[in-house]
């Protein structure tokens, strides 16, 4: 039988200890949150459905989507234990420029969309983090504008070519008298890629008033009142916004480039050109025989062509043919630190991410893109530590395998 008695005062103080007390809801939020998984819960309830769709999904099927994050699901990795790792080195060089971690916040449009402090908002937080930040054609905040929001930022500039190329090449001059470090041209937009979510929603650029975007009014206020009472949501470098995205690109985009066009884009830029939209050695082969710095593996998130080549599984034979001419970099799926570690271990000297952070600015704006940061940063350092990697120099391929697909 037990014995039962009446525990002391002092006893119980340690069962009365109360947690962080956060004022404010956004803190409150954001401090719920423990991973890019839970910030991409609370970003769904906070934004419009059309909204949160825009950025969550893909083409068609979404398989593309799919076999990106499942490829990192059968990364398995292979620890060394008894090390010392008290002390672990995360930092590393892109493009010549020092990065504290092998991370890059990709380019991303119409950012504003998501919450209204945009991409001055995501800049910032990669200037606090050590990382570049890459600014999009279809950015909602002019290269000029964001260069003031984020003057420590390393910047780069992502381009597309559109059919007024004397327009592209002033866009190109701009950035560069705006002191961005690279250009990254993106090649696999010819045309639109049809996202299914956007269709069914009915999205539109600005959104178009309905039934739904009453019900969306009512439901989600403090949106629309940031959107209503900030700039018009607009691109920063296109007059014409009206319609939808897809649309946009497929009335303005050129699908004649070639790889013959780095030609007078570098006559344009005399810094780095990184092609973004590889997904074959031979076209990794194409466009660094063109010249080009770097390139990235990716398949533009599924955003493009469904059922693309996943840029994990491309990401070695890529290095094979060209690692040794131009850095490689990844991204498509990733949405942890423990991914990002499975990235450079494949190889990459770099990994994008482009929703892992959008998830943290609709979530909370600036500060849940921090928190975004936090987690990723946190969670790419305990997986070093935990395979015995103490520099990312002992990230190589012997640190992971890839499991069989499952049945």
């Amino acid at each position: 039988m037990v014995r039962r008695r009446v525990p002391r005062p002092r006893e119980l103080r340690p069962y009365l200890r109360t947690g962080p007390i956060h004022l404010s809801p956004v803190e409150r939020r954001l401090a719920s949150a423990a991973t890019i998984r839970d910030l991409r819960t609370i970003a769904r309830r906070r934004v419009p459905r059309a909204v949160f769709d825009y950025t969550d999904g893909a083409a068609e099927t979404e398989t593309s989507l799919r076999r990106s994050r499942d490829a990192y699901t059968r990364i398995e990795f292979v620890p060394h234990v008894l090390r010392d790792v008290s002390d672990v080195d995360t930092t590393t060089t892109i493009l010549g420029q020092p990065s504290t971690l092998p991370l890059v916040f990709a380019p991303t449009g119409f950012t504003r969309l998501m919450n209204h402090e945009g991409e001055p908002a995501v800049a910032r937080v990669a200037a606090r983090l050590g990382i570049p930040y890459a600014l999009s054609t279809l950015g909602t905040t002019s290269p000029e504008d964001l260069a003031a929001a984020a003057p420590e930022t390393n910047k780069w500039f992502q381009l597309y070519i559109w059919n007024d190329r004397d327009a592209v090449r002033e866009l190109v001059r701009r950035a560069r008298a705006a002191a961005y470090t690279a250009l990254v041209l993106t090649v696999d937009t010819p045309v639109a890629g049809k996202r299914l979510r956007d269709v069914h929603n009915g999205f539109t650029i600005p959104p178009t008033l309905s039934a739904r975007t009453v019900v969306d009014i009512a439901f989600h206020p403090g949106w629309w009142f940031n959107l209503l009472s900030t700039e018009p949501l607009q691109f920063a470098v296109f007059s014409e916004t009206d319609g939808t995205v897809a649309e946009l690109i497929d009335r303005v985009f050129d699908p004649t480039i070639t790889a013959a066009d780095l030609a007078w884009i570098r006559d344009d830029w005399d810094g780095p050109i990184v092609i973004k939209g590889i997904q074959t050695v031979q076209d990794a082969c194409l466009v660094v025989d063109a010249g080009a710095d770097a390139i990235v593996v990716s398949n533009h998130g599924g955003r493009q062509l469904d059922r693309a080549p996943t840029p994990l599984e491309q990401l070695p034979s890529i290095l094979t043919a060209v690692g040794d001419r131009a850095e490689v970099y990844v991204d498509g799926g990733i949405l942890s630190g423990g991914d990002v570690v499975a990235a450079i271990a494949t190889g990459a000297r770099a990994a994008l991410i482009g929703r892992a952070y959008l998830y943290g600015l609709m979530a909370g704006g600036e500060r849940g893109v921090q928190r975004a940061a936090e987690i990723l940063e946190a969670e790419f350092l305990r997986t070093m530590r935990l395979l015995g990697a103490r520099s990312l120099a002992e990230l190589g391929p012997e640190r992971v395998r890839v499991r069989p697909n499952q049945p």
